[in-house]
Order: C-alpha cells, then sequence, then structure tokens
C-alpha cells in the first residue's frame, strides 16, 4: 500500500523528530495489527508512505480506537495539513507502472 500525506508549513522537523523514536506500544500494535514495514520519505511538505501490511482496512479499524494508537494520532494531526478520519476506507496511490522482475 502506497500513501500520501502532506505535512503543515514549519512541522518538517518536529514530524521528523517525533519519528525519531516510536513509542514501544505503538510498534507492539502495528505488528499485531498486520503490519510487517511502514516506510516514509519527505519531499518538502509531501509525505509518502509505503506499507507492507496483510489486510490494510482491517490494520485501521484494529488500531481506530487502540490505546496505543490514539495519543499518536492526536500527535500527528497537530503536523498533518489534513485529519485522517481513520476509516481505512482510503485507496492509497495507484500503480501505473513497475519495473518487472528477471526470470
Amino acid at each position: 500500500m502506497a500513501l500520501h500525506t502532506r505535512l503543515k508549513p514549519g512541522k518538517e522537523a518536529e514530524y521528523e523528530s517525533v519519528h525519531a523514536v516510536i513509542p514501544p506500544e505503538l510498534d507492539t500494535a502495528l505488528r499485531e495489527a498486520g503490519v510487517h514495514s511502514w516506510r516514509i520519505w519527505r519531499n518538502g511538505l509531501d509525505l509518502f508512505h509505503v506499507l507492507e501490511v496483510d489486510d490494510y482496512k482491517a490494520m485501521r479499524a484494529a488500531l481506530r480506537d487502540h490505546p496505543a494508537n490514539v495519543p499518536w494520532q492526536a500527535r500527528m494531526a497537530e503536523l498533518l495539513a489534513v485529519e485522517d478520519d481513520y476509516s481505512g476506507d482510503d485507496t492509497g496511490i495507484g500503480l501505473v507502472w513497475e519495473l518487472p522482475e528477471k526470470e
């Protein structure tokens, strides 16, 4: 799953600082919800996420009210330009092309 989010202007350094250490209880919750990896790249205010997850919609549902995720999402709401409704109905960024694997 690939996602795009956007920071509020001036929040770049703070966003990176907050992500320097993910709370251990959030790490555990993400893994228990089926997340295998989550990478984030930043270009200016634009954030690009690539997740390896068993079931994205189920993961979002599992984390929506999770006690480790609620304060994290409140913190992210201070930094992100658009508040996340955490419905899990988003479809992410559509794949246009990829280099095929060689046989």
